[in-house]
């Protein structure tokens, strides 16, 4: 394994423990307060966090090949992600 690889690893295993995180944050504040925006919260981190850990698993599986497929379907739930925390964050 080359020390890009590594690194790569290692970062996505942080973004991943970071990400679970805050969806442990977001669930906790969705069963204290009932209030939807929390659980709109807890959807967009945990497809965030479900892109990252996706495509590095399927980066090592595929050993990095179809890199514009990976990214292309990682930006596709991130986005949808970014949306459902933006809505929690303006939504009433």
């Amino acid at each position: 394994m080359q020390t890009i690889e590594l690194l790569y690893g290692v970062f996505s295993v942080s973004l991943a423990v970071a990400g679970l995180s805050m969806v442990a944050f977001a669930v906790r504040a969705y069963r204290r307060t009932g209030r939807r925006t929390f659980f709109h919260l807890s959807i967009g981190f945990v497809l965030v966090v479900a892109a990252a850990i996706a495509t590095t698993v399927s980066a090592f599986v595929s050993d990095f090949e179809s890199i514009r497929l990976l990214l292309s379907v990682n930006y596709l739930f991130s986005s949808v992600g970014f949306v459902f925390i933006i809505f929690s964050i303006i939504g009433r």
